[in-house]
């Protein structure tokens, strides 16, 4: 046995497994699993959580698992092991995303360290932020995260631009929700709270609200809904890559996390309006609005939250670790 390896054992890979699994995920789909090996972890895309009417290419569910590899670098730091993560595995899995080892012999980051206080108390604010104004040193330091992970993260300042985004995203929930194979995916993931994933209510409520996503297209109400969420947040970027392939889009995951994270532990919370990337004919409609050459990936807001939200519930660990 590699005396790296050696080091760490499946009780504290665990432990570091159940803060990865804390990650934002497209409708809470939570769509990745492990495996524990000698030490090492083998990531796999979880690909019966896959979204196939509004993910296609499965791109958000890739963005997804790289939020969960950026959970596990914070954790692992903070346990005080550097790890090393191979995203392009030699394999015949393609589900396989990313093998990662750990070694106590060499510094952990700090940086990344620093970011795990948040993961637990991050959230996805679907609110109006406080009408505060965002200071400019953190917004500069958002973008310094960002390139760091070798992504961009370009805010959106022009009130004209952000018209434009807020009618994008306006016009995307329009689209998705005239779509009934798109509705009936997302009644799918409207579940109850005690199976720990998924857009969770009451079960009783469940029936109900299923049944009312399948058969109304409530894209005009959502629509200015959102748009009145844009318009009044106080920070609205784009997150973007260089290219748009399996490897670029865990960049994005590990990026967009890094950045929550970030945000979080200066006292933000974010949101995501992602409709303009969704939604295949207006992502070129966004890239024309930024500065920044590459490709849209996220869509969020920021802001100070007015209050504090529960967290969105979780699998068990037993379920996502073969």
């Amino acid at each position: 046995m590699n005396s790296d390896k050696a080091l760490i054992t499946e009780q504290q890979i665990k432990l570091l497994l159940s803060y990865a699994v804390l990650a934002p995920s497209s409708h809470n789909t939570q769509p990745w699993r492990f495996e524990i090996t000698d030490g090492t972890v083998f990531m796999f895309a979880d690909e019966t959580r896959a979204l196939a009417i509004s993910d296609p290419n499965s791109r958000e569910l890739y963005i997804s698992c790289g939020c969960a590899l950026m959970n596990l670098r914070a954790a692992a730091a903070h346990e005080g092991f550097s790890i090393s993560i191979n995203v392009e595995p030699a394999s015949g899995d393609d589900a396989l995303l990313a093998v990662i080892s750990f070694n106590k012999q060499h510094s952990s980051s700090l940086k990344d360290a620093e970011l795990f206080k948040s993961i637990e108390s991050r959230r996805t604010y679907r609110k109006n932020f406080a009408s505060k104004d965002i200071p400019n040193e953190i917004l500069d330091s958002l973008r310094m995260t960002a390139s760091k992970e070798d992504t961009w993260l370009e805010f959106i300042t022009l009130e004209e631009s952000r018209r434009i985004v807020a009618e994008l995203i306006s016009e995307g929930d329009s689209i998705q929700w005239s779509n009934p194979n798109w509705r009936k995916e997302l009644a799918s993931w409207i579940l109850p709270r005690h199976q720990g994933g998924g857009l969770t209510m009451h079960p009783f409520l469940v029936p109900v609200a299923r049944a009312i996503v399948r058969t109304l297209d409530m894209g005009m109400g959502i629509a200015a809904k959102n748009k009145q969420l844009t318009a009044k947040s106080p920070a609205l970027a784009v997150l973007g890559t260089a290219n748009d392939n399996v490897t670029d889009w865990l960049k994005t995951g590990q990026s967009l996390e890094k950045v929550l994270l970030s945000a979080h532990s200066k006292g933000l919370q974010a949101a995501y309006f992602n409709q303009p990337i969704q939604v295949a004919s207006l992502r070129p409609k966004l890239q024309s609005l930024l500065k920044k050459t590459g490709v849209p990936q996220v869509v969020i807001s920021l802001g100070f939250p007015k209050d504090q939200i529960g967290a969105s519930p979780r699998r068990r660990l037993d379920e996502v670790i073969k």
